[in-house]
């Protein structure tokens, strides 16, 4: 007998074959556009014709499943996550979503089951922005906001998005054919781990998402004076690596201060980088978030301050560049009151929370309303092999996910 733990633990085994593509050998790593995706595609379209649904693969390398309405004239849902990953990847960041959406799927289509909406399941190409350094390229392009100079991006091979995109099957000069009509939609829902602690420690599978917190990025360049190891006296120096470790450190304890926000340095670049020089420039990444737009320009004009006052102090130069900016989003009232409504039928209690993480629902939105049901993981952790879910919460995700459908159904019945 077919129960929802039993797709669950499918959905899971499911998870764990896409989770052997892999540019690596040592570890996960899938990037845009990549054999490994090439994989993962032909093994979503299997799955995805099973559950009933016409498969295509749009011209930036999208896979997209649909399954028809009742009626020919009816307007469609959208549910997804993306099928990439970051280096060293765990294997749920992402396609859990897609899995879970095409399970429920297939759960209609063995009913025979068609709804007064089309359901298309999205496997995005990229989210993550590991090869090209610009994430949601997928979602970019069916929401038409993918900027087309990025398509003359190399990768780290010299290899531009454009050519990989080409070499991947898709066509870089037709990508205005990935883009949705709005007035065709009704809404999207991802499902995806929390990627956090909040639903562990509260001990609740799954919750719904309030907001996409927003995020800044940040490329800050100390520049100094390389110099001789051995040589220039302590008082006479201008090293850019003090300089850029005191910013370190102060970012951290402003960020400490200031509730609500998380400012992260995840990448620091040295030159020349040698045991016996003096370091003369210093590239760090600075990533700062906050649900309030307004205090998050305020805070990130604090820590561009700062960088100046300290590289005046230390007598180095320093540039301040902002690479991306994304707003916070919030998430459709209507469709949050369905899920939380869908949580309630399955006896649990409702939690609701924001998202520190940026998702593909933040670029749908532009397209059309949207929420996220999140799934707990173990200890919040992600991006990183240790990532993990349980079956159980995996199978009331299914389920919520399955009779907010239904709900949604209803409601379109007797519009």
């Amino acid at each position: 007998m077919t129960t929802p733990y039993s797709i669950a633990y499918t959905i899971l085994q499911q998870c764990a074959q896409l989770g052997s593509y892999s540019e690596e050998s040592e570890c996960l790593t899938r990037r845009f556009a990549t054999p490994p995706m090439r994989q993962v595609n032909a093994a979503v379209t299997q799955w995805m014709q099973e559950a009933g649904m016409s498969v295509r693969q749009d011209a930036i390398g999208n896979i997209i499943g649909r399954y028809e309405a009742d009626h020919a004239d009816a307007k469609t849902f959208l549910l997804g996550s993306h099928l990439d990953s970051v280096r060293d990847a765990g294997k749920y960041d992402g396609p859990l979503g897609v899995l879970t959406a095409i399970a429920c799927v297939r759960l209609l289509h063995e009913r025979q089951q068609r709804l007064p909406f089309a359901i298309e399941v999205f496997g995005f190409a990229d989210e993550e922005g590991l090869r090209y350094h610009v994430p949601y390229l997928g979602s970019q392009a069916v929401a038409g906001v993918l900027a087309p100079h990025h398509l003359d991006q190399p990768d780290v091979d010299g290899i531009t998005m454009r050519e990989a995109i080409r070499t991947f099957g898709g066509d870089p000069d037709t990508l205005a054919t990935c883009v949705r009509d709005k007035s065709d939609l009704l809404g999207y829902c991802e499902v995806h781990i929390e990627q956090g602690p909040v639903l562990e420690k509260s001990d609740i599978p799954v919750g719904v998402v309030t907001a996409i917190i927003g995020q800044r990025r940040m490329n800050v360049t100390f520049t100094g004076e390389a110099g001789h190891a051995g040589t220039v006296p302590m008082n006479l120096r201008h090293d850019a690596l003090t300089a850029a470790s005191i910013f370190i450190v102060l970012v951290e304890q402003k960020a400490q201060q200031h509730a609500g926000l998380v400012a992260t340095i995840g990448q620091i670049s040295v030159y020349p980088g040698a045991s016996n020089v003096i370091p003369g420039k210093v590239t760090l990444s600075l990533d700062v978030r906050h649900a309030d737009d307004d205090q998050l320009e305020q805070v990130c004009q604090q820590f561009e301050q700062m960088a100046r006052e300290m590289a005046k102090k230390r007598q180095v130069a320093v540039t301040w560049q902002q690479v991306q900016q994304h707003g916070s989003i919030r998430c459709d009232h209507h469709l949050l009151d369905l899920l939380q409504r869908a949580i309630e039928q399955q006896g649990q209690r409702v939690i609701a929370l924001p998202s520190g993480a940026g998702h593909d629902a933040a670029i749908m939105n532009h397209l059309t309303p949207m929420a996220m049901l999140f799934v707990r993981c173990y200890k919040g952790i992600s991006h990183n092999p240790l990532e993990s879910v349980k079956v159980e919460d995996v199978a009331v995700a299914l389920s919520v996910l399955e009779r907010f459908l239904l709900s949604l159904a209803q409601e379109q019945r007797t519009a």
